[in-house]
């Protein structure tokens, strides 16, 4: 609006800018309090710093949980265990059974040692002097001892005997005084498996010794890995007549004298 002077309609003086902000906390020249503020702006914090950001929770590590790590790595041992066994038992499994004997700790080779004595079926009537006892191999009587897995509590015919090795049995003998609970390991092996017998044996220089056609292992104990390796590798296979030899219908008695054969024998 103009207001009339002497001089004129008056007007309004012109705002010139100087180029300057105002102070903080004042308003611009010509600006209303409050002027420029959003209704929905925070108002500024003592010290004219803006709103405080929410302050994020800090994480406590709890560290790696060792249990499971550990069982994964037991069992990871475990089966690669199992594996390396199964390996070295099917690659012991197909050597050749001469070469599994050979590799019994402390077995003596008598095929080797001595080609005459394990020629095999040279019968001969009446008692049998052995250079070696329990004798392993050579001339024996015509009946052979029963070997089904036969237990004999006195000592049996060695004339006997060899002929049952003959026949692929595996003879297992230990010295009268050895201990009852050694005697019913050994029973525990022999018992009602066939090509299989044991009987006390007199003047054993080790307390057990045991004998296959050409073969002989002696230990001092009972619980000796070796009897199952000699039993498992030589039972049969030692056999000079072949897997079907007979192993029953043999002598059943004691007493080391030997005995004519019975009717069904050869």
């Amino acid at each position: 609006m103009s207001i009339s002077t002497p001089g004129g309609p008056e007007r309004r003086p012109t705002v010139v800018s100087t180029g300057k902000k105002p102070a903080a906390g004042r308003p611009a020249s010509g600006a209303k309090p409050g002027a420029g503020k959003s209704a929905g702006t925070p108002r500024a914090t003592s010290g004219g710093k803006g709103p405080r950001k929410p302050i994020a929770p800090v994480k406590v590590s709890q560290g790696r949980s060792w249990g499971p790590i550990a069982l994964f790595v037991a069992v990871g041992v475990l089966a690669a265990a199992i594996i390396g066994y199964g390996a070295y038992a099917a690659f012991q499994g197909s050597k050749p059974w001469e070469k599994r004997a050979a590799d019994i700790d402390g077995i003596v080779d008598f095929r080797k040692k001595d080609a005459k004595l394990v020629q095999g079926g040279q019968h001969q009537q009446g008692p049998i002097k052995y250079d070696v006892n329990p004798p392993v191999a050579g001339p024996h009587n015509a009946a052979w001892q029963n070997c089904m897995g036969d237990v004999y509590d006195a000592p049996i015919a060695s004339e006997h005997a060899v002929h049952s090795m003959e026949h692929g049995a595996v003879w297992i003998t230990y010295r009268p005084d050895l201990p009852a609970d050694q005697v019913a390991t050994l029973k525990s092996k022999v018992q009602g498996k066939e090509k299989l017998m044991l009987s006390p044996f007199d003047g054993l220089d080790k307390p057990i010794s045991l004998q296959a056609w050409g073969y002989q292992l002696k230990v001092d104990n009972a619980d000796d890995g070796r009897i199952d390796d000699f039993i498992k590798t030589l039972r049969v296979n030692a056999s000079v007549e072949g897997p079907n030899a007979n192993c029953g219908q043999g002598i059943t008695a004691t007493g080391t004298t030997p005995r004519d054969p019975q009717p069904t024998q050869q």
